[in-house]
């Protein structure tokens, strides 16, 4: 039986009901200050809202954000440059109450699956932007989250290595194939990341769909125009 996350609140002026299904990326797509990054707060449990947040049969309110098993990585990857990429990485086990030894052997077995056992030892300073978001997905995974959270995950990145990365990100979210939500501004994230979108302007939901669906019929001035930007690129 496939596992569905729902949420229906209202928090900092956003309103918005979603359900997000195991297989299928569901992206949250709109311009800044929509209120994209709210959402994945309430989610998270890092937002005060009212209303409700379930994962599967788990209700998630009141339910403090390290003990939610949704994993969040983050805009600018928050790593934390005093400790090596491994420390990083057990950090989320470790604060979920994950003994020392157990939590450096999840990290190691995530960095191996991410394929960057090779940096273990080094410092968040000492990465590149591509590395630095292949670490932080490995310690948002590390805590084995029910539902993922990406906020804007490529957006820190040069472009000259955005589609490398964008590729690669697509093919862990589906290797890892739990429920997943992300968060972008960018139509090229969309679909290469998602398969159904809803799109949220000044704190609602003004489209949803699939990505098929969004490109045949944009419902608004701003879909239309970042429809017709992707398809002239």
């Amino acid at each position: 039986m496939s596992l569905a996350a729902s949420l229906a609140v209202t928090a900092r002026g956003v309103s918005l009901d979603l359900v997000v299904e195991q297989g299928r990326t569901l992206a949250l797509l709109g311009p800044n200050g929509a209120g994209k990054s709210t959402v994945l707060g309430a989610l998270a449990g890092l937002v005060d809202y009212t209303g409700t947040v379930r994962v599967g049969d788990r209700s998630l309110d009141g339910v403090e954000p390290e003990h939610r098993r949704v994993g969040y990585l983050f805009q600018d990857y928050l790593l934390f440059p005093h400790l090596s990429v491994l420390e990083n990485v057990a950090f989320g086990p470790r604060a979920q109450g994950t003994g020392k030894i157990a939590s450096r052997a999840s990290a190691g077995e995530w960095l191996e699956r991410l394929g960057i056992a090779e940096l273990a030892a080094r410092r968040s300073q000492q990465l590149s932007g591509g590395q630095q978001q292949r670490v932080a997905l490995a310690r948002a995974l590390a805590s084995e989250p029910e539902l993922l959270l990406l906020d804007e995950p490529l957006a820190a990145l040069d472009v000259e290595i955005r589609d490398e990365v964008r590729s690669e990100l697509a093919e862990h979210i589906h290797d890892w194939g739990g429920l997943t939500i992300v968060v972008t501004h960018s139509f090229d994230d969309v679909t290469a990341l998602a398969a159904d979108v809803i799109v949220l302007e000044k704190g609602a939901a003004t489209q949803r769909g699939s990505v098929r669906e969004l490109i045949a019929e944009p419902a608004t001035s701003y879909v239309r125009k970042l429809v017709a930007s992707w398809s002239e690129d």
